[in-house]
């Protein structure tokens, strides 16, 4: 079953028969360690670090306000968390990326658990792919601007 291929887990949510992978990103890992590779999204053109909520808000207000213009940044208000920052009918909303240990089963998850994915990569590729939770998929990550 695709979900449980793509993030390794049974509860991915949703599911659409024409889903296929954008690239060869965030494949399960086959090693034994169970841990995430937490740096993976560092090299990323939508990762753009330690970002202020206010200046998230302005990289995408400069980029032309459009419906799924998104960018991850980390979380200025809860360390070791990550920001996901969307645009949706001329509002930005930020949902929170938490990493959560099950067990010795480390995943990443923003709507509580419900779809896990082992690394940031794997959730912005699903995004992409599936609306899930959120208002809308992610369709054009943020350019890093200097602001």
């Amino acid at each position: 079953h695709y979900c449980q291929l793509y993030c390794g887990y049974n509860s991915c949510l949703p599911q659409r028969k024409s889903c296929h992978r954008l690239s060869g990103h965030g494949s399960p890992s086959s090693t034994q360690s169970s841990l995430p590779n937490l740096a993976i999204h560092l090299a990323q053109p939508w990762f753009h670090g330690k970002l202020s909520r206010e200046e998230a808000q302005r990289l995408i207000i400069q980029q032309g306000f459009i419906d799924g213009v998104f960018l991850l940044r980390d979380s200025q208000s809860n360390p070791k968390t990550f920001v996901l920052s969307l645009c949706h009918m001329q509002k930005i909303k930020h949902f929170q990326i938490i990493p959560v240990d099950d067990e010795g089963e480390m995943y990443y998850t923003l709507d509580d658990g419900h779809t896990r994915f082992t690394d940031l990569i794997q959730l912005v590729e699903f995004y992409q792919l599936n609306r899930g939770t959120l208002p809308c998929r992610l369709k054009h990550h943020c350019i890093r601007i200097t602001l």
